[in-house]
């Protein structure tokens, strides 16, 4: 039947276009307009002829006399009047049905969604009652007038079925309605869009009967009952979609947070700054709760797949595919793999891709299909612009079309609005939940990788792959729709192009395809370049992490210029890149704005030339613009897009290959926990650091009993705690078994201490129980030092336990360890650190035969040997293989290398050697942690150097204690009280402080600077020429049109197409011109802001960078860099040009239709006020953004460095927990942020869509002074404005949020600053200091204002050639005493004079390079070992060599290959401890100064080497000066004098024997060693 209907329809339709226009060729445009417009009003006549036939024989069938509705009569009432209606039947079907059928089609699929999603429930309120009962009432209504047409029947007056059809069909609809209000509230649904749609639809589509019944009524009412039951109906559906616009309660018993709607939050954020508090919290379907486990769940299912695939090879002899397993453990041996590897077969990988659109793809999808919808509305404006201009060119038509016209292009647009951004909204939240999954995924991994990979991924690139490569993912989702849309905009383009311009469009085409080529060389030379900036970027990164870690080293040995100077090296190439890749953007931004130009110029000269009939009137120029001007932004967005796209692909492959990773063999350590708890065996142990790598450990056999305690001694490097960590799993197992029985706990040689307090540090997860963690402490000897904290053991530690001394910290680390009551205990040499006294206190009371772990099996590494003989057995290793093995008595009667080592040693000094190792922090990360040649320990450790902080040593005594802290901030009057918890001061580290409120003007104003004010003008005043270029061309087309009014046509054409082509390319070439002078400017500001900031951080004084976490600098460094060199420039250029296009459109409408000029005030007042509600929301937003987003990466760094603790513990999870709930509170301010930008483009685009609604209306209205031309220039640019100021707003406020950036690095660049390094006046001469003489007058210090002085008032005097070693018990001021010399610390009173020149007036370089310090940490950079012991390269290799001598290093530097160009790794983590100090002390030998100062230098090393260094310093420091801090006493028994401190004031000074002999502290303190009776 439809076919017949539709047969009926066409037929009459185009027998009536023959009949009046005939078959004639050579119609005239406006004819043909005409005969559009006439051929669609003869189609809606049909059909309604049509239906109106097909109703009338379906009456008769039933013999029910139909009134014949006459069509021609429809049509006229309809269309040919000024006052228009539609028929009655028509109202009654269509339009009735029409929310009907909405409703009917969309209600199953929401109950599905409802019915799955449960939010809760919701009390019955005053709101979900009334909006029931209108329901019903509806119902009512509805069914009133059912039984009103039955009660007609019954009285003989028959109705057609439509009658009866309707009401029914309404009438159970609004039950539906009913049903689905009660069925929302039972699921916790507090606001419906599915009824707000379909209470909209009933509004609108009532408001036609709404006017008929009134014009009927005029006359008289004909039927009274449904007069009455339409306007109860109308007056209900108001109702509804009234009530509907509000919320219902929040649910109760729900698992999903209450989200105020996004206005309150942007109401608050006007009136006050937003803080955390205010935010929504986030929807569990976003958390990483969900999302993480999601895409691990593929990629894992991704990985067996390919595993499988292998296995499968290999058994069919077949190799399989290389480089692909990702768990270890295969069953190939080393050889058989390496054949397998050679064997050229192309790697089948699992693929990260193919994971992340399973996990996330189908809601993608979703935002895919509104892109599709929106793409297909775009293209009705251009259709209704060309039915507009012909309006206004036919005098007769009847006004309301014109307003019909203009209602329906506000329509539509703000139908494309609501649906772009449903679009964005799907887009953005997939790209936040893949930021999430990937960050996620990486940190899971990073806990587990092994340590050869750990060597390729340091943790500066680990966190790049976080921050950088997830963010790229993200932004990359945004717009990744443009890969299909945009040839599908550019299809349709060309499509209706076609229809208005015929094959003139191919010389459209044919200049965009010669275009593409042009797009992608751009894009294959940006990549290129992004890849090579990347490197650099890196490089940079890594450099500045070392730097800022190993800075106190730095400042110690007056380095920085060196540093300085590669650090501008790689800042040089990296803007190099830069601005070559400016050139390429110049030229690329010159292609985009110049393409739709170029190719409207192509098609329009090509129309008006091939043929002379061609006439370019304003329907065809205006309509073919618009077009264009649609097809700009698919052009322009497809190869940023791609770009985006390979970018993308560059850090896929980076997340693949760090996903890829060989992971430790958690079942390389069997721990089946049968048998006795605490046994503990290796059998044929053979074990290595990396599989390609010779192995570390060879032959292991080792049995410890239940309840025993191994002592594990040996030189340094010789495998001690490579046994610990093989015994953790943490190295490869090339051979043999090991099986632990029971729970592990591990103390690690270099402690970890979280940034959290010492008692979460202690407490490590457990539940607290207060007897036992008091008696720990006790054991620890820990209490003491709760007394000196500020908040007792509540007080913050700092990043890497910052404030606390390296004696605290290990002690901290062994109390986690005793508290966490284990089976098994393994030791890393955890008396290094700690006095001699405490020492011994820590093996009685924890270790040792009747210590709190005397029912444990201990293994203890140790160089010390005062404790040798209570352990139960000792274990020997030498070059890591077991040499000896048994009880101490067993060892002593065999007489082998052990005993021989024992006999060298008086007892004196076994018993002194073990104890002293106070404070050597660095040490402690040492072998262990995550091991020599794991990166990220390198990155721990070289945080842990910087950390170690101004004190060093000192920090158990209340004053300096306080001065450690940055408590400063927090109080800045009175000093902290000793006595308890004051839970203000706590805070070491104070939470980064984010700026509120509007961006100063100050800080555009700085950038403004930087790039320079002229130029700032220049550039300005370029923009301007651009726009108005493009407006000149525009208005030169629009007289063009005009042509056709005064057929004047063809002697113009020539004349037309030059002025038109000139103008065009002009804009072009002021394009290019613009943006590269910008690029430039930009690259400029970049680099000084970078210089300033790099410069201040070489001045900054040491206290700085103890209080700041490197997290925040580093930052500076990274993301505030990254943004000013690549985010601000993009920004800036995107600002200018919308700017100046939403300027030119508002010049070009007013100038077309002046009253326009009205309207102006209105809608800018509503733009700007818009604009600041959301820009003061957005930008505090972003704020928090930035500010939540430094703890993730802070607590990543902290994570990867104490890796090996965490695994240890077996706390993996709980960090896992931590890191997600870190990530989701950054999503948590970001989301807002999302839905913002959501609110606004709604709105600022209503504004837009108003600007076209009002050209349109003014257009209609002064339709008579208008020529076609004009309404075609002005309507086009309107539609143009909507884009410019969306884009506007978002620039406006990206531009705020990213100078941020500026305003952070100014911020850090502007800190205090230490003395200047060199002061002319005041240089010393070359040769001083020429005798070495020292003097303190009287002197004082703190460490910063406000807080106590560390040394009081000390006096004393030191002869040239001196020998003095400085003692006094932890934190009495000895390290601060040296600080001093060097002057990380100024005076607070008196003067240090060196052969009596004061050290306060001379440069800091000028002072610092003439002494020489081996300090507590030994820090090493990554780069040659040439260059660690010389950066300056003052001496030649013969002096190089001659210092590794003295320093005992030449036998191992001379068996490398590299020789002195031996690479080392970050942190100097390839060299044991012990070779990394005998570094330091070769860097002293070069250096020879008068004065030397060994702060605790041998703490990691065993007797003999120390033995060595000792006489090295004896003989080659001969006629210097030497301070030395020992806790060793005997290595400085035979100095000159001894300086014993206590509370930072001189106890004793004077020569051993005398001080002796008064048997005062320092008889006390050698009694304790054993040094005396």
């Amino acid at each position: 039947m439809s076919k017949g209907l539709l047969t009926l329809i066409t037929k009459p339709q185009s027998q009536q276009f023959d009949s009046r226009f005939g078959h004639n060729d050579k119609v005239s445009n406006n004819d043909r307009r005409n005969i559009y417009i006439h051929s669609l009003i003869s189609l809606v006549t049909g059909i309604k002829q049509r239906v109106a036939q097909w109703l009338e024989r379906w009456a008769r069938k039933r013999k029910v006399a139909g009134s014949n509705p006459r069509a021609d009569k429809v049509a006229n009432q309809t269309l040919h009047t000024d006052s228009p209606d539609l028929p009655e039947c028509f109202q009654l079907s269509v339009l009735s049905w029409l929310p009907c059928v909405y409703l009917w089609l969309a209600c199953p699929p929401y109950i599905f969604y409802v019915q799955r999603n449960n939010m809760g429930y919701i009390m019955m309120s005053v709101l979900n009652r009334v909006k029931t009962v209108f329901a019903l009432l509806l119902w009512i209504v509805c069914w009133a007038d059912l039984f009103g047409t039955f009660h007609e029947l019954h009285q003989g007056d028959t109705r057609p079925p439509i009658y009866f059809v309707t009401p029914l069909v309404v009438g159970i609809t609004m039950l539906l309605a009913t049903f689905l209000i009660q069925f929302e509230r039972l699921r916790g649904v507090q606001s419906s869009g599915i009824l707000f749609i379909f209470w909209f639809l009933s509004v609108l589509c009532a408001i036609v009967p709404f006017r008929s019944k009134i014009l009927q009524a005029k006359s008289e009412i004909p039927d009274k009952l449904r007069f009455i039951t339409f306007y109860l109906y109308f007056s209900l559906v108001v109702s509804q979609l009234i009530l509907c616009c509000f919320n219902e309660k929040p649910p109760l018993f729900s698992n999903f947070p209450v989200v105020s709607p996004c206005p309150s939050m942007a109401i608050k954020g006007y009136k006050n700054p937003l803080e955390a508090k205010d935010l929504w919290s986030l929807n569990k379907r976003d958390s990483s709760e969900e999302v993480v486990p999601k895409l691990l769940k593929e990629w894992d299912l991704d990985i067996r797949v390919k595993l499988k695939a292998r296995t499968t090879a290999f058994n069919q002899g077949k190799p399989p595919p290389a480089g692909e397993s990702n768990h270890v453990g295969g069953e190939n041996s080393p050889e058989e793999v390496e054949v397998l590897l050679s064997k050229k077969r192309t790697p089948k990988k699992p693929s990260f891709l193919r994971s992340l659109i399973k996990a996330f793809g189908p809601y993608f999808l979703i935002g895919s299909a509104f892109k599709l919808l929106q793409d297909l509305i775009t293209f009705v404006n251009p259709q209704l612009l060309s039915l507009l201009i012909s309006f206004t060119k036919q005098k007769e038509a009847p006004t309301w079309w014109g307003y019909a016209l203009a209602f329906l292009m506000f329509f539509t647009a703000f139908l494309q609005t609501l649906i772009l951004h449903q679009h964005f909204q799907y887009c953005f939240v997939t790209g936040m939940r893949l930021r999430t999954a990937i960050i996620g995924a990486i940190y899971r991994k990073s806990l587990i990788i092994t340590n050869a990979a750990k060597r390729t991924s340091t943790v500066g690139e680990i966190v790049n792959l976080m921050s950088v490569d997830a963010q790229r993912f993200m932004d990359l989702t945004t717009f990744l729709n443009m890969l299909w849309s945009a040839p599908l905009q550019i299809i349709l383009a060309l499509y209706f192009l076609w229809q208005n311009l015929g094959p003139s469009v191919l010389a459209g085409v044919a200049v965009m395809i010669l275009l593409i080529p042009l797009n992608a060389a751009i894009a294959v030379r940006t990549r290129a370049y992004q890849v090579e900036q990347m490197h650099y970027k890196d490089a940079r990164i890594k450099l500045m992490n070392e730097i800022l870690n190993g800075i106190k080293v730095l400042k110690l040995y007056a380095w920085e210029n060196s540093f300085k100077e590669k650090v501008l090296e790689i800042r040089q190439k990296e803007l190099n890149v830069l601005r070559k890749t400016a050139y390429l953007g110049a030229l690329s931004t010159m292609a985009w704005t110049s393409a739709p130009f170029l190719v409207a110029l192509m098609t329009f000269a090509v129309y008006v030339t091939v043929d002379k009939n061609n006439i370019l009137d304003a329907e065809k120029a205006f309509v073919s613009l618009s077009l264009f001007n649609i097809l700009r932004f698919p052009l322009n967005m497809l190869p940023q897009v791609i770009s985006s796209v390979v970018q993308a692909s560059v850090s896929l492959k980076r997340i693949q290959d760090f996903l890829s990773h060989e992971e430790l063999d958690p079942e390389s350590v069997d721990r089946n926990n049968t048998g006795k708890h605490g046994h503990m065996t290796v059998v044929n142990g053979k074990f290595t650091w990396a599989k390609q790598d010779p192995p570390a450990l060879h032959n292991i056999n080792l049995m410890v009993p239940q309840s025993s305690l191994l002592a594990v001694v040996g030189h340094v490097g010789c495998g001690k705690s490579s046994l610990v960590s093989a015994l953790l799993g943490e190295m490869e197992k090339l051979e043999g078994q090991i099986s632990i029985r029971g729970s592990v706990a591990y103390v690690p040689q270099q402690a970890w201490i979280q940034n959290a307090t010492l008692r979460d540090n202690i407490l490590f997860g457990k539940a607290y129980n207060e007897q036992k963690y008091r008696s720990c402490l006790e054991a620890c000897a820990l209490t003491p030092d709760l007394e000196v904290l500020p908040g007792g053991d509540l007080t913050e530690i700092g990043e890497k336990g910052i404030n606390l001394s390296g004696g605290q910290r290990q002690r901290v680390s062994l109390a986690r360890a005793l508290y966490n009551e284990a089976d098994v205990y393994l030791l890393d040499d955890p008396l290094s650190a700690v006095d001699s006294h405490v020492a011994k206190h820590i093996f009685d009371h924890v270790i040792g035969p009747e210590g709190a772990l005397q029912g444990k099996t201990r293994i203890l590494v140790t160089h010390g040997i005062s404790f040798l003989p209570q352990v139960d057995n000792i274990m020997v290793m030498v070059e890591g293989r077991v040499s000896e093995m048994g009880s101490y008595q067993e060892l002593l009667q065999q007489n082998g290398a052990f005993a021989e080592f024992l006999r060298n040693y008086s007892l004196e000094d076994i018993i002194e050697d073990e104890a002293t190792e106070e404070d050597f922090p660095d040490d402690v990360l040492s072998n262990h942690t995550d091991m020599v040649d794991s990166e990220p320990v390198v990155e721990a450790k070289r945080k842990f150097i910087r950390q170690i902080s101004v004190i060093s040593g000192d920090l158990e005594n209340p004053r300096s204690k306080s001065v450690r802290r940055r408590l400063c901030s927090e109080r800045k009057h009175a000093e902290p009280d000793p006595e308890k918890k004051l839970p203000k001061v706590e805070k070491l580290i104070q939470a980064e402080t984010t700026e509120t409120g509007r961006v100063k003007s100050k800080v555009f104003w700085e950038y403004a600077k930087a790039v320079g004010p002229l130029l700032t003008l220049f550039i300005c005043f370029l923009y301007g020429c651009q726009s108005a270029a493009a407006i000149g061309a525009n208005v030169w087309l629009s007289q063009w049109t005009n042509d056709a009014a005064q057929n004047m046509t063809q002697e113009n054409v020539s004349m037309r197409v030059g002025v038109y082509a000139a103008l065009g390319i002009t804009q072009g070439i002021l394009v290019m011109v613009s943006s590269f002078t910008l690029a430039m400017g930009n690259i400029g500001a970049a680099r000084k802001l970078h210089y300033a900031l790099l410069d201040n951080k070489f001045h900054t004084p040491q206290s700085f960078f103890d209080t700041t976490p490197i997290g925040r600098v580093i930052n500076r460094f990274s993301k505030d860099i990254y943004v000013i060199d690549e985010a601000l420039p993009s920004t800036v250029l995107m600002f200018l040009g919308t700017f100046f296009s939403s300027l030119s459109t508002m010049i070009v409408i007013v100038a077309s239709t002046p009253i326009f000029a009205v309207v102006i005030a209105p809608l800018t007042f509503i733009y700007v006020f818009v604009q600041r509600f959301y820009v003061a929301t957005s930008r505090q937003l972003k704020r928090l953004e930035s500010v939540t987003r430094s703890p993730i990466y802070s607590h990543f760094s902290e994570t990867v460095t104490g890796s090996s603790v965490i695994r240890a513990y077996g706390r993996r999870d709980a960090f896992v927990l931590m890191s997600d709930v870190k990530v989701d509170d950054n999503q948590k301010s970001y989301y807002p942020g999302i839905v913002a930008n959501r609110w606004l483009g709604v709105r600022i685009e209503f504004i837009g869509n108003c600007i076209v609604l009002f050209a349109a209306l003014f257009a209609v209205i002064g339709k008579d002074n208008l020529n076609p031309g004009l309404v075609g220039l002005s309507v086009s640019y309107a539609l143009l404005v909507t884009m410019s100021l969306n884009w506007m707003v978002r620039m406006t406020s990206d531009l705020e949020s990213n100078i941020v950036a500026v305003e952070r690095v100014k911020e850090y660049s502007e800190t205090k600053i230490e003395a200047p390094w060199e002061v002319e006046d005041k240089k010393p001469s070359p040769d001083w200091p020429s005798q070495g003489k020292v003097e303190f007058l009287d002197y004082s210090v703190r460490y910063r204002e406000g807080l106590d002085l560390v040394l009081k008032n000390l006096t004393l005097s030191v002869v040239g050639g001196e020998k003095i070693g400085i003692v006094g018990r932890t934190g009495a001021g000895k390290s601060s005493m040296t600080l001093c010399l060097f002057r990380l610390l100024e005076a607070a009173g008196g003067e240090i004079t060196i052969d009596g020149v004061k050290i306060s007036e001379i440069g800091l370089h000028d002072l610092r390079s003439k002494l020489t310090i081996i300090p507590q940490e030994p820090v090493l950079f990554s780069g040659s070992l040439r260059m660690n012991l010389d950066p300056f390269e003052k001496y030649n290799d013969g002096e190089v060599w001659k210092a590794l001598e003295l320093s005992h290093l030449n036998k191992f530097v001379s068996n490398q290959p590299a020789k002195l160009e031996l690479e080392c790794s970050e942190g100097g983590e390839n060299l044991s401890v012990g070779q990394r100090q005998l570094v330091c002390l070769a860097r002293a030998l070069l250096r020879k100064t008068r004065i030397l100062i060994l702060d605790e230098a041998t703490a990691a090393i065993d007797l003999e080497t120390d033995d060595l260094i000792q006489s090295t310093i004896r003989t080659q420091f001969e006629d210097c000066t030497v301070f030395t801090i020992a806790h060793r006493l005997n290595t400085i028994m035979d100095y000159t004098r001894v300086l014993v401190l206590d509370k930072g004031q001189v106890a004793e000074f004077d020569t051993p024997s005398k001080l002796l002999s008064k048997r005062g502290i320092f008889y006390g303190m050698a009694k304790d060693a054993g040094l005396t009776q």
